[in-house]
């Protein structure tokens, strides 16, 4: 059986135009978290921005700084920065989780949901909040990303084993996607029989809500976890470039340069799982982010995956946080799911996608 959808192809190496795309990316994701934090209903300036920052990191007394204004610093400190940090790491690691996926299973149409983590999680996040326990929901929407990987993975290796009349069989890029489909759907009907089991008045916005992906609760406990996630989890992924770039030719090619492939592809599926758990405990369902942004990177340094994946992770972190900044504002005072903001972008492109892989079939 072949791969399923449209392979991602190798492409030009990254030559010097990477290293200068990266030092471009990273003053531009610095620059949009400033300027986001500066954008809402009370207009705050750059110099206010860095002014409670420095003061709160402890350097205001060292560089001369009067203490800030206290609606300010609340303003900054506890409500948007934190926000804006949170959207950051989201972006960055779901880019990342993309660029692997894509890679692992020679599908440019692959994203972080694809293993049917969206689904689990949101099963799990369902099932507190009408419970009305919300303080557990980050840790429910991550046991039910985990409990899902299990279940794909499980399900992977046994028609592995079945194909190959009971013995180990392998944990392929077809077998892997379909179990993953086939977990995603019985993950969505869990939820929706949830919902409409047990859902009651308000519970019904709040979950809608959730599904579509927001950063809008986030503290600095949020920042943490998927800042964390990201620092040690997506760093380890973005190691792996050279191992990639094997798997973009093929299960036989990387075999031949030497990639242990079965044990390889467990490691990074559950490396991309539980990154993915992590963010969407935080966020959410956010979709389109992995799936998008790794081919918009491939355009400016091609396939090249040691230049490829710190790029869209940068990239991934600015998209996100100005699809944010549009949702709290485009329709101020009313904030839309940041979800449906990258859905809009992303759709068009998924559809050209298609369509270039139609064309190519």
């Amino acid at each position: 059986m072949g791969e399923v959808g449209v392979p991602v192809r190798p492409g030009r190496a990254a030559g010097p135009q990477g290293a200068v795309a990266g030092a471009v990316a990273a003053s531009a994701l610095v620059l949009s978290v400033v300027v986001a934090v500066t954008i809402g209903p009370a207009a705050l300036a750059a110099g206010d921005v860095w002014h409670v920052v420095a003061t709160r990191l402890g350097v205001g007394d060292v560089l001369g700084l009067t203490t800030p204004d206290r609606l300010v610093d609340g303003m900054v400190w506890q409500l948007r920065l934190p926000r804006v940090l949170t959207a950051a790491a989201v972006g960055a690691g779901l880019a990342v989780c993309g660029v692997v996926m894509q890679a692992l299973t020679r599908n440019a149409l692959a994203d972080p949901y694809l293993l049917g983590l969206s689904s689990g999680a949101s099963l799990g996040a369902a099932c507190v909040l009408v419970l009305g326990a919300t303080v557990l929901l980050p840790v429910a929407a991550f046991v039910g990303a985990t409990a899902a990987l299990a279940a794909t993975l499980g399900l992977a290796a046994a028609a592995g084993r079945g194909a190959s009349g009971g013995g180990a069989g392998g944990l392929t890029p077809t077998r892997t996607v379909l179990a993953g489909l086939a977990v995603s759907q019985l993950g969505a009907a869990a939820t929706s029989f949830v919902i409409f089991w047990s859902a009651k008045g308000d519970q019904y916005r709040e979950i809608l809500s959730w599904l579509m992906g927001s950063v809008a609760g986030a503290t600095w406990t949020s920042v943490a976890i998927a800042g964390g996630a990201v620092l040690v989890l997506g760093t380890l992924l973005a190691s792996t470039g050279s191992v990639l770039d094997a798997f973009t030719f093929g299960d036989t090619a990387a075999a031949a340069l030497g990639v242990p492939v079965a044990r390889v592809r467990w490691l990074l599926l559950v490396g991309v799982a539980l990154l993915t758990g992590a963010l969407v405990s935080q966020s959410g369902s956010i979709g389109f982010v992995g799936l998008i942004l790794p081919h918009a990177v491939r355009l400016v340094v091609g396939a090249r995956h040691r230049a490829l994946l710190p790029l869209s992770a940068l990239c991934g972190a600015t998209f996100l946080v100005w699809a944010d900044t549009l949702a709290r504002t485009v329709f101020e005072p009313r904030e839309l799911p940041v979800g449906i903001v990258t859905a809009a972008i992303g759709a068009p492109v998924f559809a050209l996608l298609l369509w270039k892989g139609r064309s190519r079939a």
